[in-house]
């Protein structure tokens, strides 16, 4: 029949299976098998040893301050945070935080230039993020992590309406000092 091919006609493969595994069923060594010998291990450096004024820099984070006079003004040390000396902890990634937006804001200075600048846009942004991780651990924090939250976030938000307000007012004066009444009027 067309189409159709005698099925014992084709060639079977041929597999060839080696077992590569180096011990017995019992435990013991197969013949044959090297293991390898146990390397010693190197001594772990750390890939980037910072230097001395990078630890202080670190160390003297106003941010961190921020966190720690926050946490003093409401009458409990820091140790009192769950997990405060964890490096992962939430506390310690609320700081992280309040760090970008207080650097936006001008409250501290550019860890690069080491200038103080205000980005409005971008101190708006962290405040968001801040506001939305509240809403989102609703019912879900300590209560001294809620009065650390909710402390940053007031802060960060007077700070952001105070600049607001007097970068508009900046604004109108240097308008004010382009235009004069009779240009308003349209008196010549």
């Amino acid at each position: 029949m067309i189409g159709k091919e005698d099925l014992n006609n084709e060639e079977q493969p041929v597999l060839k299976v080696t077992d590569k595994r180096k011990f017995n069923p019992d435990g013991s060594v197969r013949e044959g098998v090297k293991l390898e010998s146990e390397k010693p291990k190197r001594e772990e450096t750390p890939i980037y040893e910072p230097d001395q004024e990078t630890v202080e820099t670190y160390e003297n984070a106003s941010a961190e301050k921020q966190v720690q006079a926050e946490a003093e003004k409401e009458g409990f040390e820091m140790e009192d945070f769950p997990g405060a000396e964890d490096p992962a902890s939430f506390v310690n990634f609320l700081t992280t935080l309040a760090s970008q937006a207080a650097a936006a804001l001008g409250a501290m200075p550019h860890p690069a230039t080491g200038q103080r600048t205000v980005d409005l846009e971008t101190g708006k942004y962290w405040i968001d993020v801040l506001t939305m991780l509240r809403e989102k651990t609703e019912g879900n924090l300590h209560a001294q992590e809620k009065r650390l939250l909710d402390g940053l976030l007031s802060d960060l938000q007077m700070q952001f309406v105070a600049l607001t307000r007097a970068t508009e007012e900046k604004l109108k004066a240097e308008a004010a000092q382009k235009f004069s009444a009779q240009d308003i009027l349209g008196k010549k």
